[in-house]
């Protein structure tokens, strides 16, 4: 017999715990701000889903009403966001792009060769911060594919103003050694801000995992035109490395 899964009851107790463990690690306003580094900028790639799924919420892993839900290790990702001065960034929203199981993007172009992409998996959603700044979702452990290493892709709005493009990565990976687009992060203390450990979730019967990020943005605008990994559909890139095309984007 299967055990029954309750994901509301998980995501629930989760919540909880994350809630009440971190509470008092920024007690006051701007604490510790003369420390903080910005998280750095990483390309949006070609595979922002060029068409969003029906469901938006931060919950990729059940589409809609399904109660099938979609193949990879769950993982809890939470973090929070704060600005340059160490203020937490209230009313920002944040956007999560990822490729499933088998490294296909939700994307017109992001199926990687010879799969089929997970049709229970939401593959992006969005969460809008409160006055903690705080964010959640629930996820996949992201997988490498072609050259490419584990990696979320994340943007951080205010309003409809780009404040961050960034991608989250997998601390357990070897591929991170040779990864083209974290490495062009700069020296290793650089690059560190951009990584983070995934671990089981405590009581979890069917292996989920947990992973923090906390995100610091400037108070100035992206301007899309500096990313030239921005290319949009018909770059030519596939999921598995290959492909033809004169675009260079990459995931």
């Amino acid at each position: 017999m299967k055990n029954q899964f309750c994901p509301d009851c998980h995501r629930r107790q989760f919540l909880r715990r994350a809630l009440l463990g971190s509470a008092g690690l920024f007690t006051a306003p701007g604490l510790f701000a003369e420390q903080l580094a910005l998280t750095p900028f990483q390309t949006e790639g070609p595979f922002y889903p060029d068409k969003l799924p029906l469901d938006t919420d931060n919950d990729l892993v059940l589409l809609n009403d399904s109660l099938t839900p979609s193949v990879g290790e769950i993982t809890h990702l939470t973090g929070q966001i704060f600005n340059q001065d160490g203020f937490p960034a209230r009313g920002v929203v944040i956007e999560l792009w990822q490729a499933d199981a088998q490294g296909c993007y939700i994307h017109t172009k992001g199926a990687a060769r010879g799969q089929e992409r997970d049709a229970n998996f939401q593959g992006y959603g969005r969460f809008l911060t409160g006055s903690d700044g705080r964010y959640y979702f629930r996820a996949i452990r992201p997988v490498p594919y072609g050259p490419r290493t584990s990696h979320y892709h994340v943007a951080v709005n205010t309003g409809d103003k780009r404040m961050l493009t960034t991608q989250v990565y997998d601390s357990s990976q070897e591929l991170n050694k040779t990864d083209r687009i974290l490495q062009s992060a700069g020296d290793a203390k650089t690059r560190a801000l951009l990584i983070t450990d995934f671990k089981p979730l405590k009581g979890s019967k069917v292996g989920e995992l947990t992973a923090n990020f906390d995100i610091f943005i400037g108070n100035t605008p992206e301007d899309p035109k500096t990313d030239r990994g921005r290319k949009g559909p018909g770059t030519g890139f596939r999921p598995d490395g290959k492909g033809k095309g004169k675009g260079k984007g990459k995931g």
